[in-house]
């Protein structure tokens, strides 16, 4: 069977209320790659953050994580673009990638894409009521299409996220024009019940998005779980030969103890050898992937 790419998902906009290793700054986003990385992942994905745990998305922001990053250990890099960005413009979202890209030092090796638009807010599932009511995650077509162009443009590896089968479609659509390069990357995104906008985080959820994986693409697909547990489905996706996207970015993992983001790496690196599937190494996942 093939190896498993194991992708830390380390911080995204989380708090430390629940569990307080979440990293914010770019020294302890660095520490925590390379315990991940020592564990057996293989990518980093992170959102630059301020003292008191703010997005920033400056240029500077993210060219500190990476060099930082890049002085800490090999694992392959994956900013954000930031998220709930309603009113920029198309190139207004990727300036920092683009301008990342110009230094081998702050050069990311991936840029993610959320192939559609869908509703953000969040549910309180005790009170019944949306806690907020007009967060709109917009990616219309066009925008799309300039990411997925300049993506190529600057020669890093794109990173289809799918919150839903539309998405799905779209992705495949833009494969079918030529606009995505095969092996696509493609992470099925999981939310559980106080974000609605994905499939659930169950096997239900994630047979959905299987459902509609296009069978003529060469695609390798990886699974995260937006505010909820990933652990309740990883074994079907590591026996299923997909990969996994774990980390205290997405749930704080407090019913198995609140662990720290390696920890969490080192459970489904276990889980994985248990069930007959070694980890891929960084290179051997730029081969994978044919970065």
């Amino acid at each position: 069977m093939k190896k498993l790419i194991i992708e830390a998902r380390i911080n995204e906009y989380q708090g430390r209320d629940d569990n307080p290793h979440v990293p914010w700054l770019a020294a302890e986003i660095a520490e925590d790659a390379a315990r991940c990385r020592a564990e057996g992942a293989s990518v980093v994905h992170f959102h630059a953050r301020s003292a008191d745990g703010s997005p920033d998305h400056s240029y500077d922001a993210y060219a500190d994580c990476i060099r930082k990053v890049r002085a800490g250990s090999d694992i392959l890099v994956h900013p954000t673009l930031g998220f709930v960005t309603l009113d920029a413009s198309a190139e207004q979202r990727l300036a920092a990638v683009t301008q990342l890209a110009q230094d081998a030092q702050t050069r990311p090796d991936f840029a993610p894409t959320d192939m559609g638009s869908v509703n953000v807010d969040y549910f309180d599932p005790v009170a019944k009521r949306f806690k907020t009511k007009s967060n709109v995650y917009r990616n219309d077509t066009a925008t799309l299409e300039y990411f997925s162009e300049n993506i190529r443009r600057l020669g890093l590896k794109q990173y289809l996220v799918c919150w839903n089968v539309s998405f799905t479609r779209q992705a495949e659509a833009f494969m079918n024009m030529g606009l995505v390069q095969e092996p696509a990357y493609m992470l099925f995104l999981l939310s559980d019940d106080i974000m609605l906008a994905g499939h659930p985080g169950t096997i239900q959820g994630l047979d959905a998005h299987l459902a509609f994986l296009p069978k003529d693409k060469r695609i390798e697909w990886t699974v995260c779980n937006f505010n909820g547990n990933l652990l309740r489905v990883s074994e079907k996706v590591i026996k299923e030969g997909g990969h996994i996207s774990i980390g205290l970015g997405d749930h704080p993992y407090v019913e198995n103890g609140a662990p720290t983001n390696a920890q969490l790496i080192k459970i489904i690196a276990e889980q994985a050898r248990a069930l007959g599937r070694e980890i891929a190494s960084v290179e051997e996942t730029k081969e994978m992937l044919a970065m």
